[in-house]
């Protein structure tokens, strides 16, 4: 099975990335340290996918993002070589872009796709580590080839008859996900998963629509995004910890690049005392 792992993210930009983050917004950063904030987790995104080594790393970047700016950035990444592609999504809302993202990989299982599977991780996860990636792409391949993935699977001339339907998910805080995965014949699109009247959760419209359409489900470990400030703060012990963590495990990937922008804002997190 050809793998394609897609990072979803902005270019970043001042004023325009990771703005609930600053004092403008109830957050304590000024705009230009959320951006670089927001850049040292691509950075280290990216690291990540492209260490996981389970297939190809593309980028799909906001239609109106500066491409220029984004190649300079990622100058800085461990190995730029192993990133395949840059492409930009075509706008319109989350779910359409995300839906995009997708599409442009799989397109509909047709004989010129990219790959046949597809695993979308966001640009701000700085705890995010290659045994994630790699799981979920071997969860995919796993139910993909389970007897209720090919009974479910989409039928497409093009796509050999073992390569089943599935969808796997990581969970974040507050009803979402930060990562998710399926192949080309799994009956699933984005529509209304990010934005709906119903006041549904995301993570729960991805349950809801692999219930309905009884597509194998598959969950690996949760890594949290950062939008806000108290997701800023539980983060920062967190890759801390891996920091400390990593002396005594290899395959801990450190979130070098995100450490290094707290280190240069001099953030730290703090805990209240009851009283």
């Amino acid at each position: 099975m050809r793998n394609a792992i897609v990072v979803f993210t902005k270019v970043p930009k001042a004023g325009e990335t990771k703005t609930r983050l600053t004092s403008d917004r109830g957050g304590i950063l000024t705009p230009e340290e959320a951006m670089a904030f927001y850049e040292g987790c691509l950075l280290d995104v990216i690291n990540v996918c492209t260490d996981a080594n389970c297939g190809d790393v593309r980028i799909c970047y906001n239609h109106d993002g500066d491409r220029e700016y984004l190649e300079k950035l990622l100058s800085r990444v461990s190995n730029r070589a192993q990133i395949k592609e840059i492409y930009a999504d075509q706008g319109g809302n989350f779910d359409q872009c995300m839906q995009y993202a997708a599409d442009y990989i799989l397109k509909n299982g047709a004989q010129d796709r990219l790959a046949d599977n597809v695993v979308i991780v966001g640009g701000d996860l700085p705890s995010l580590q290659p045994a994630i990636i790699t799981d979920a792409v071997g969860k995919l391949e796993q139910l993909a080839a389970s007897e209720n993935g090919r009974k479910v699977a989409k039928q497409i001339e093009t796509v050999p008859r073992e390569l089943g339907a599935a969808l796997v998910e990581g969970s974040c805080q507050e009803g979402g996900f930060s990562v998710v995965g399926f192949t080309c014949t799994t009956p699933f699109d984005f529509n209304r998963v990010f934005y709906n009247t119903d006041g549904i959760t995301a993570l729960d419209m991805l349950v809801t629509k692999a219930v309905q359409q009884d597509i194998p489900f598959g969950i690996v470990e949760a890594a949290s995004d950062v939008d806000i400030p108290v997701d800023l703060a539980s983060m920062i012990p967190v890759i801390k910890a891996l920091d400390l963590a990593a002396r005594c495990d290899k395959n801990i990937k450190i979130p070098v690049n995100t450490l290094a922008i707290l280190d240069k804002i001099g953030l730290e997190s703090t805990a209240v005392p009851h009283r």
